[in-house]
């Protein structure tokens, strides 16, 4: 197993920034590789006490949203790391944020957002399994 030299893998928080009212998705460039788009995301620290905190905290850090954490999306393990996705519906963009010299963020449609994040496999399964993907 591909654990980078961890015991376990690495717990994931991922936020998926919604703007309800339009049905966009706020996506961030990845500061390892800043021609790649992301979804807010980081590790779970003990001081987060729950996931979903970790998730929001993830998102005022990476991208400077502020919201309500509104939904419970899906586990996704794999080697290296096991990610939790939430919904955050977003009531606010901070002008300055933590990485805002490190990062873009863009408001796209869900098609452009799952094409945006598809380089990253768990990303866009993620994106697929919220309540904006298209109905089957």
């Amino acid at each position: 197993m591909a654990t980078k030299g961890r015991s376990t893998p690495r717990i994931v928080c991922c936020a998926i920034p919604i703007a309800r009212a339009s049905g966009k998705v706020l996506v961030i460039t990845s500061r390892k590789r800043p021609d790649r788009w992301v979804l807010p995301k980081g590790g779970w620290e003990a001081t987060d006490r729950v996931l979903e905190a970790a998730a929001s905290r993830e998102a005022l850090e990476e991208a400077g949203v502020r919201g309500t954490i509104t939904r419970f999306v899906v586990t996704i393990p794999s080697a290296s790391s096991t990610y939790h996705f939430y919904e955050l519906d977003v009531s606010s963009l901070d002008a300055d944020w933590l990485e805002s010299g490190e990062r873009r963020r863009e408001w796209v449609d869900f098609a452009e957002a799952v094409n945006r994040v598809s380089w990253k496999a768990e990303l866009a399964q993620g994106l697929m399994l919220s309540s904006l993907a298209p109905k089957r």
